[in-house]
């Protein structure tokens, strides 16, 4: 499998009564890739698995399998329990319960913060019992463990881990160094939004970004700008979007983007459950005029 391109964690919308807007959801998700995205993660943590029944998360993924085959993009799941055995038994069956999914973005060990020897491992572990491929989320700031980029590349180098969302805050040394080094047919994607620009520029596949519900169009321009090597257009695009995703992420992911995303009429409510609240009218407001104006002049 073959990671690159824009690919959107998707938000799981829901129904004025508090249920799963399956509907909506179809729709999000096939709108998205008519934008031009490569491809969907469902279960994402911007899809607030965690707050969503077993029965619930069957559905969703339901949803996003049937419409990804359709259109022949890749779907990713979020996947991995806590644990390397029960991570192992989850992933290898995870091929049989979800026909054609592409992989599985699985987080690093969070809380027990393993050590580098002891995460390496982990996924070690999960690489050889698992039924798909597997793309690392190295997030330090919700796991707790920091990866240098030895580490990642010996993850890289693991049959069957194909690539990383790569999302720590910022561009420090270990992804610069990662980008270098990486083997060919590893993949290493922004999983930070508003470095996705200068990401690019240092040879990163793509993003898994959250803010790539809106304005979808203009952050796949800002890929094929990169890989075209109009770096003028690319510079310009980047100072737009990222000021876009700052916005999204103004109140808890993904309060703002749910806020959008209703205000367009694309979902049915702008509810998230509990322990998130719905971002603020002045939070969804701006990201609302943002969106706005990146969408305007799509063909200039």
């Amino acid at each position: 499998m073959e990671l690159k391109g824009i690919h959107v964690p998707l938000v799981t919308p829901f129904a004025a009564d508090g249920s799963v807007a399956l509907d909506a959801l179809e729709k999000l998700a096939g709108s998205l890739l008519d934008d031009g995205a490569a491809g969907l993660v469902a279960l994402g943590t911007t899809g607030e698995p965690a707050a969503l029944s077993a029965e619930e998360r069957r559905r969703v993924i339901e949803v996003c399998a049937a419409v990804c085959a359709d259109r022949g993009a890749p779907l990713l799941v979020g996947a991995g329990v806590p644990g390397t055995a029960a991570a192992a038994e989850e992933l290898a069956g995870l091929a049989d319960r979800v026909p054609g999914v592409a992989g599985a973005l699985v987080t690093t060990p969070s809380f027990v913060r393993a050590g580098e020897a002891g995460t390496v491992a982990h996924f070690r572990a999960l690489a050889e019992a698992s039924s798909v491929p597997l793309v690392v989320y190295h997030i330090p700031y919700r796991t707790g463990q920091a990866l240098s980029a030895g580490a990642l590349l010996e993850l890289a180098a693991l049959p069957g881990v194909v690539g990383v969302k790569y999302a720590t805050g910022g561009l420090d040394e270990a992804a610069v160094q990662l980008l270098a080094a990486a083997p060919a047919g590893f993949a290493v994607l922004s999983g930070e939004d508003a470095f996705l620009a200068p990401m690019l520029a240092l040879g990163a596949a793509g993003g898994i970004l959250a803010s790539a519900h809106l304005a979808t169009a203009r952050y796949v321009e800002l890929v094929e700008a990169w890989e075209a090597g109009d770096v003028a257009r690319a510079r310009a695009l980047g100072h737009r979007l990222t000021g876009l995703a700052l916005a999204a992420f103004a109140a808890p992911n993904p309060t703002v983007i749910k806020g959008v995303l209703h205000a367009q009429g694309r979902i049915p409510t702008p509810d998230v459950r509990l322990p998130l609240l719905p971002a603020g009218a002045a939070e969804v407001s701006a990201a609302v005029a943002l969106t706005a104006e990146l969408l305007s002049g799509l063909d200039h």
